[in-house]
């Protein structure tokens, strides 16, 4: 069942939540929300069995979730606080993609965060001008009001079917209102680029465990050493999983392998 919490500034959070134990707050990636991404319905339900108190929110903007653009990195930022306060101030946070950027500004912000998990975060170089870059060419499409343009840029360089499987199908609707929350993540990534990521993400005291699927995109695990040398505590590790995706049952056992042991 739908449950709703409303960010400070009064925006509706929609989420489903389910199972009882640790708090964990699911932070979708650019193409993720709970009406097209059954893996991480999946993912809910394998992580409620295995100890975890779940909840898995569509992002501002997205599904059943209110917001209107400009979308930025503050209002994500602040539906995490919101999300936090409803599970009793202290959750993990696991991202997923670009969500993995959006839990490491939640993170450096928000008190309450006792572990990130983060898959397969898309960094560019650190201290790089292609994030920014893409912001700027993204928000000239999102002022454009222009959905299959935002699309046709964030999935340029991907596998040509990937955009074509999205456009042709029963879904195309949903992905075109979603087209201007990808400012968000085009944002979060330029974020983690603006600074020496050592110093950007200091305030980053809760531990963080960075995975990456065993056939990924080479640049993934560029990205992964990355944020490894970066955040104060953190390690890296290896997950079955390839092109960007993961089994369900394999992702869960791995959260749970980090619970107490009085937890799992």
């Amino acid at each position: 069942m739908t449950e709703y919490v409303h960010t400070r500034d009064g925006v509706p959070i929609a989420y489903d939540r389910e199972g009882s134990g640790q708090p964990l707050i699911l932070i979708g990636g650019a193409g993720q929300f709970r009406a097209v991404d059954p893996d991480t319905r999946e993912l809910t339900t394998e992580l409620a069995r295995r100890g975890f108190d779940v909840v898995h929110h569509d992002r501002p903007g997205r599904g059943d979730s209110g917001g209107e653009p400009p979308f930025r990195l503050a209002g994500e930022v602040a539906a995490v606080r919101a999300l936090l306060e409803a599970v009793g101030g202290r959750a993990w946070l696991y991202g997923s993609s670009s969500g993995g950027a959006i839990a490491l500004a939640a993170a450096a912000e928000l008190p309450g965060v006792e572990r990130l998990v983060l898959w397969e975060v898309p960094l560019g170089e650190e201290q790089g001008s292609d994030g920014a870059e893409y912001l700027a060419a993204l928000r000239e499409r999102v002022a454009a009001d222009d959905p299959e343009g935002i699309w046709r840029l964030y999935t340029d360089g991907m596998p040509p079917d990937w955009f074509e499987a999205m456009r042709r199908g029963p879904q195309w609707p949903l992905f075109e209102r979603m087209a201007p929350t990808l400012e968000a993540d085009a944002e979060a990534l330029a974020w983690t680029q603006s600074a020496p990521r050592a110093q950007l993400w200091a305030p980053v005291t809760a531990p963080a465990v960075v995975l990456l699927g065993t056939s990924t995109f080479p640049f993934m695990a560029d990205a992964a050493e990355s944020i490894v040398r970066s955040l104060p505590r953190a390690e890296k590790a290896e997950l079955p999983g390839a092109g960007h995706r993961w089994a369900a049952a394999d992702l869960a056992d791995r959260l749970a392998g980090y619970l107490p042991p009085s937890e799992a």
